[in-house]
């Protein structure tokens, strides 16, 4: 018999402690940077992962007081790079001032690119959110072990919230950025974003030998794979949510968000709009959806 699928439960009560060095496991420090919104919870989490000689996994905004905190947690010993989870600003803005300011090269995934082209006249709806001009030093790739610092390091791509994230394993430890968080479900917004590039790198993570998972907004998750189960399973949900108002009438993204989430405020809604924009299209990949295009707008139904 199949064990049941895990209930997910969203883990909102985090001390980030903000700007001090928190150790997390050992040879892993979180600081916490201070810029909490809706879309980073209580702010980003920057890692220094290492003992004696370290590596500084996404350094977070651009924000002199948060880059006080990351010098004085280094405490002068060997910082040997910069490794990025993926290049959204929350977490790369202070990249290149501080890998200039300390000599240290930057690793990540590749510069910022779309999960797919452009369609005609479609714009991404978080382009400003994004870097666009940062080039690394060193391209990671997946499976690769790393060396930065005096842990070993390995790299897995995790494409889905955008096209150039990775994860990190330390032992089995998971820093997992962006794609699973404990706070709340990630957003993925097209095409910036993949839908199914998001399910397949969910179930890559669920599959690593990696019990905790560390992310980049919010606390440590306890049984990652377990967590990572139920979130693939909500997303399901979501799926079939969104196939079912297409066949009670709606024919919009905005009238799918209103059947789904009625009685959301409109920040949350609008947040939902891009994630349900991603659902859509990947319904539309499997042909369950049909989706017409146009100058007027969007018109979706459900196929026969």
């Amino acid at each position: 018999m199949a064990s049941p699928t895990p209930v997910l439960s969203f883990d909102r009560d985090f001390d980030p402690q903000t700007g001090q060095p928190v150790p997390v496991a050992d040879g892993i420090i979180r600081i916490t940077a201070p810029n909490a919104s809706a879309y980073t919870f209580t702010g980003t989490n920057s890692f220094l992962l290492g003992h004696e000689r370290l590596a500084l996994v996404d350094p977070g905004p651009d924000d002199p007081i948060h880059l006080v905190a990351l010098i004085d947690a280094i405490g002068g010993r060997p910082l040997e790079a910069i490794l990025l989870s993926h290049t959204h600003r929350d977490h790369s803005a202070s990249a290149a001032r501080l890998a200039r300011d300390l000599g240290v090269p930057l690793w990540f995934g590749g510069r910022h690119r779309l999960s797919r082209p452009l369609r005609r006249f479609e714009r991404n709806p978080i382009r400003k959110s994004c870097n666009w001009n940062l080039v690394p030093n060193r391209t990671l790739v997946d499976g690769e072990s790393i060396m930065a610092g005096d842990l070993p390091i390995t790299v897995h791509t995790t494409p889905g919230h955008c096209a150039n994230h990775l994860a990190f394993s330390v032992g089995d430890i998971l820093l997992s950025g962006d794609h699973v968080m404990g706070w709340n479900s990630t957003l993925v917004s097209v095409p910036d974003g993949s839908m199914a590039d998001y399910f397949a790198s969910l179930d890559k993570v669920i599959a690593l030998p990696c019990r905790q998972y560390i992310p980049a907004h919010g606390g440590p998750i306890a049984d990652g794979p377990a967590y990572a189960t139920a979130l693939k399973a909500h997303r399901q949900m979501r799926n079939e949510q969104v196939i079912a108002s297409v066949k009670a009438g709606a024919r919009t993204i905005k009238a799918i968000v209103a059947a789904i989430y009625p009685a959301q405020p409109l920040p949350v809604r609008r947040a939902a709009g891009l994630t349900i924009t991603a659902h859509v299209e990947y319904l539309e990949g499997l042909g369950l959806l049909k989706v017409s295009r146009g100058l007027l707008g969007t018109r979706i139904t459900a196929e026969a």
